[in-house]
């Protein structure tokens, strides 16, 4: 994972958590890979292929999702998503308190471990629903979400690109508030996707969501096979 200014290091080498302070230990920087894209987009099937595959590679994975891979995120996803009413600033600010948790409580910990990180949704969907679709400003919201998480990116960002009539046309009849919004306002957020990517491409893959799903899952594991091939190869520490 990448983190944007310079802080102490959020991955390897760092002991395997579980191993006795007084023997060797195998040490690995973790991986960090995010999917993100609009509703509908098809995100959960690839998170879950993409796990499946690097599993049966023998990787230990790590599989999450914002709003909602900690106790204190599922409420917060309940409330934002599922509830009444909520405020553009306040949702924004909820989903900051759901990222910085998450960050402290799952995902550094288990890249200090070695392991492979993959979530369903991080910063750049906020930076995108709020920032851009809510019409907060995109600035203003990296800054915050930038603040929640230390700092901390994803080493790849795959962007699955979606119309919005599309992913309309996928999520059915029951949508939650986010989804219930009008195509105007998940183009925006398809927008604020995509120039996100632009940005810094060398850390995002943006594939076509509407491909068939083995063609993605091939493309997307083709990248991740290469981020985990430019890793520092695991060592052996001995204790002092």
């Amino acid at each position: 994972m990448t983190d944007s200014e310079p802080a102490p290091p959020s991955t390897g080498p760092f002991p395997v958590e579980g191993t006795d302070a007084g023997s060797p230990v195998t040490t690995s920087p973790g991986l960090f890979v995010c999917f993100e894209g609009g509703d509908g987009a098809g995100k959960s099937t690839q998170v879950r292929l993409l796990a499946d595959a690097l599993t049966a590679r023998g990787h230990e994975v790590v599989v999450t999702r914002q709003p909602g891979g900690t106790e204190l995120g599922a409420r917060i996803r309940d409330l934002v998503l599922h509830g009444d009413h909520v405020a553009p600033r306040a949702e924004a600010l909820l989903f900051a308190a759901d990222k910085a948790h998450h960050v402290d409580e799952l995902i550094r910990p288990a890249l200090r471990a070695g392991r492979v990180v993959v979530t369903d949704r991080y910063t750049d969907s906020s930076i995108a629903y709020q920032g851009a679709g809510r019409d907060l400003g995109a600035g203003e919201i990296r800054a915050l979400q930038h603040w929640a998480v230390g700092g901390l990116l994803p080493d790849l960002t795959i962007v699955l690109d979606v119309p919005a009539s599309v992913g309309r046309a996928r999520r059915g009849a029951e949508h939650d508030r986010l989804e219930s919004e009008a195509d105007a306002f998940h183009e925006a957020v398809r927008r604020g996707f995509l120039a996100l990517a632009a940005q810094d491409a060398g850390r995002y893959l943006v594939v076509d969501a509407t491909s068939p799903v083995r063609d993605l899952h091939e493309q997307v594991l083709a990248r991740v096979d290469a981020a985990l091939a430019a890793r520092p190869a695991p060592t052996r520490a001995e204790a002092p």
